[in-house]
């Protein structure tokens, strides 16, 4: 996995101009999640359509994710990242036009949920190759810095998103924020055909493989990971019961405090600006040597603060509660990418992310499809004191495995070593 010496003379520059352009393409994305989602909630205000968006939002990345592993693994990363960004500009493109004519109401909410769909597909396909990709411009000794600088891009992104939806949504249409996606996607694609990332080298194989068979020994070689296995588990179930505090926040905000796009964007701008302040932390130190301990801390600070935000009748206590749950954000999620990038060889790498995508794109939408419907009979805070009480379970489960714990501690030599006993 380490570079060599012609390789990591330039890596810094490649490495900026490759966040950079991955960070404008995921600014017009996020206008466009942004607008779609509050769209959808202020359109229907129904538990049902938020759930049926988010399950194509989800649901077409994981079913893909396993092939586009394989694909990350066979083929050229970077060809993969700019076809499957050119195809979501042009879905993008579609929408904008067919709003654009005139179809407005419930006539635009399939064509919606559609689009969502390609775009999840295309998401689920650039996914594995993006962070595969990443080790082969940045040293190994580096990632977690990085993968802490690449957290503060996007939540940088994810803070200003919601400003510039709610702005753009006020004066005008919501296919001009469409619009900029697609442009953005094109600057994205444009910055990252002229970088040259070194190619990886897949393992040689006595004789050609089908991808499903490939797909098969990602999937054994993750299990067989003692480490990765628990790791992987511990992330799907902590998705899963994040589901009421995060991705039915804004339902809960408009039945809560009432129906008022600002309180939206506020409470997403408080949220996302603490996760800047944690990926700027995290970018500057690289977080714990021991990456476990990363994970272990902002499960459990996320853990107590969606307990009390299931308490919480105020708004302005609210926000300041968003703040603290933005801020766990990254920590959990660079300390996982983190991990996988430090314990598996390139060659398996983008196999192992796709299964990394399964865990989210899969155990999210369950969330959804389980508490989506109930948040139409059930209060939405009382499902996130429910789930907020295994989350901290979840979290001290890491502190007191001590093998596993111990295995968090960053050692170079380990790297593509890792258990792989039953």
């Amino acid at each position: 996995m380490n570079l060599d010496k012609k390789q990591s003379q330039s890596w810094k520059g490649r490495t900026a101009a490759f966040l950079f352009g991955q960070g404008i393409s995921l600014f017009g994305s996020q206008l466009v999640q942004m607008a779609i989602i509050w769209h959808v909630t202020l359109e229907t205000s129904s538990g049902i359509w938020v759930t049926i968006l988010t399950l194509a939002s989800f649901l077409p990345q994981m079913l893909i994710s396993p092939l586009a592993g394989v694909w990350a693994d066979r083929y050229n990363r970077k060809l993969i990242m700019i076809l499957s960004d050119g195809v979501i500009a042009i879905t993008t493109l579609l929408l904008a036009l067919f709003m654009m004519s005139g179809n407005t109401g419930n006539a635009v909410l399939p064509v919606i949920i559609i689009v969502s769909a390609i775009r999840s597909f295309g998401a689920g396909i650039h996914s594995p190759a993006i962070n595969s990709a990443l080790p082969q411009i940045v040293p190994e000794d580096k990632l977690s810095r990085i993968n802490g600088f690449n957290g503060t891009i996007q939540s940088i992104v994810q803070f200003v998103s919601p400003i510039a939806a709610g702005a753009i949504m006020a004066i005008g249409p919501i296919y001009n924020i469409l619009f900029i996606d697609v442009a953005t996607a094109m600057i994205g694609i444009s910055i990252l055909s002229t970088l040259k990332i070194p190619k990886h080298q897949p393992v040689p194989k006595a004789e050609k493989t089908s991808a499903l068979e490939e797909m098969r020994e990602g999937f054994r070689f993750t299990w067989n990971n003692r480490f990765l296995r628990k790791l992987f588990a511990t992330y799907g179930l902590y998705i899963f019961l994040c589901v009421p505090s995060g991705f039915l926040a804004a339902l809960m905000i408009k039945r809560t405090f009432g129906d008022n796009i600002m309180f939206l964007t506020v409470s997403e701008v408080v949220g996302f600006a603490g996760s800047v302040l944690a990926g700027l932390l995290l970018g500057a130190t690289g977080g714990f040597k021991n990456r476990v301990k990363t994970l272990f801390l902002g499960m459990l600070v996320y853990g107590v603060t969606s307990l009390a935000i299931g308490f919480t009748n105020v708004f302005w206590l609210f926000v300041a509660l968003m703040f603290f749950i933005g801020f766990t954000i990254p920590f959990a999620q660079t300390s996982v990418y983190t991990l996988v990038q430090e314990k598996v060889e390139p060659s398996m790498m983008g196999r192992v992310f796709s299964l990394l995508k399964v865990m989210f794109s899969g155990f999210m939408p369950l969330g959804m499809a389980i508490f989506g419907p109930l948040a139409d009979v059930v209060r939405i805070q009382t499902m996130v004191i429910v789930c907020a009480v295994p989350i901290i379970l979840l979290a001290m489960n890491l502190r007191l495995s001590r093998s596993f714990y111990r295995e968090g501690i960053h050692t170079p030599e380990a790297v593509g070593t890792g258990d792989n006993q039953v």
